[in-house]
């Protein structure tokens, strides 16, 4: 048995929905996107009434979830 705990986000500096690393510092960043991001993106794109790229990286689809999620009346910011 381990006596470690996972750090507690609030003493870390990070939220507990922030991602470890930026996304441009991701090993596979660079690679396509998957076909749940491009899924999510296109709905909260579709939402926010913005388009989506046609080529988009992983690190690039995260960051877009990010910006759209604040534009959308379908995500819920209290929870």
């Amino acid at each position: 048995m381990s006596n470690q705990q996972t750090p507690d986000p609030s003493t870390t500096g990070q939220s507990a929905s922030s991602p470890e690393k930026d996304p441009k510092d991701w090993v596979t960043g660079d690679e396509p996107a998957t076909g749940a991001q491009l899924s999510y993106v296109s709905t909260l794109a579709q939402d926010a009434g913005a388009e989506v790229p046609a080529e988009l990286t992983k690190a690039d689809a995260s960051e877009l979830i990010d910006e759209l999620q604040d534009k959308s009346p379908r995500v819920d910011e209290s929870a």
